[in-house]
């Protein structure tokens, strides 16, 4: 699976925005080359009104309409608590789980699949031997995960090389300029290690990243805006100082610096984002062609130093 160096983010898709808006900003983005969408079978369940599933939905009905599933690589996850109340990883549900997202994403196979929780009680050997079913049927291509220990990480990859069974081959953390110590310090060694993928999420913190949000009276600005509140400190502002400067150099947007960054980093392959409106497309387009220089990455390593 080869994907674009920006991943669109489909948490937004049924919650921030409607089915309407989605496709729009989903025919922009492979407008402009890009290839792979990045969901959830819980997206967006948080939101008034939604059940969970949403995201998947608006996402196989756009596939369907425009008839390019075989143009976009589809990534989406199991193991959130969809309504049985607790993080499930068992056999009994991912069965069930990729089902279900196959039929809302109105396809016959999914080209990622990943862990998206862990649950802790279930052994890494179930969740993979269930993955092998779904491989074994055509259901899915490839695995990954997101969010496991780097206990856990090595576990299911050594029980991979030791029991044949199937290996995950990507890895999602949360990772920005912000937040950057769980990565470095946790798992990033095993990635480089083992040769993972490496997708990340909360790529622009949030969208503490943007700019957009300088003071707290700015947090009104977005239904997400209370979720950078933690990044209101000095150090937070010392990391907006140098996306100022960077981005005045290049003419480009703070937000294409902070994913240029992370894509300039040797851990990571692509940056997933989110978009609701047009001219956060911008940004997209600015990381694909924008190339930062050692002393950028100097500057902005030093800025969000932890």
């Amino acid at each position: 699976m080869e994907t674009a160096p920006v991943v669109m983010g489909g948490n937004v898709f049924g919650w921030t925005i409607d089915e309407k808006q989605s496709f729009e900003l989903l025919d922009e983005f492979v407008g402009a080359g890009f290839n792979t969408v990045d969901t959830a079978d819980v997206y967006s369940r948080w939101g008034e009104g939604n059940s969970g599933g949403e995201s998947e939905s608006i996402i196989g009905s756009w596939m369907k309409k425009r008839g390019i599933r075989k143009e976009v690589n589809v990534i989406t996850k199991v193991g959130s608590d969809v309504g049985q109340g607790h993080k499930d990883i068992t056999e009994k549900h991912i069965v069930k789980a990729v089902d279900d997202s196959l039929r809302r994403l109105q396809t016959d196979h999914i080209d990622l699949y990943l862990t998206h929780w862990d649950d802790d009680r279930t052994p890494v050997e179930e969740t993979l031997g269930a993955y092998q079913k779904l491989i074994d049927a055509g259901k899915v291509r490839y695995i990954g995960a997101s969010n496991l220990s780097p206990e856990r990480l090595n576990a299911s990859l050594e029980a991979s090389k030791n029991d044949s069974l199937p290996r995950y081959e990507v890895f999602q953390p949360g990772y920005n300029l912000c937040d950057r110590k769980d990565f470095e310090k946790g798992v990033a060694s095993i990635c480089q290690s083992e040769g993972l993928g490496v997708i990340t999420y909360f790529s622009l913190a949030k969208g503490f990243l943007t700019g957009k949000y300088r003071t707290e009276d700015d947090l009104g600005k977005s239904v997400r805006g209370q979720g950078v509140l933690a990044y209101y400190d000095q150090r937070g502002m010392k990391i907006l100082e140098a996306l100022d400067d960077i981005s005045s150099t290049y003419k480009v947007s703070p937000a294409g610096v902070a994913l240029a960054w992370l894509i300039h980093k040797e851990t990571v392959n692509a940056p997933i984002t989110s978009a609701t409106k047009s001219k956060h497309m911008q940004a997209f387009i600015e990381v694909a062609e924008l190339v930062l220089t050692p002393t950028d990455m100097e500057q902005l390593d030093a800025a969000s130093a932890y």
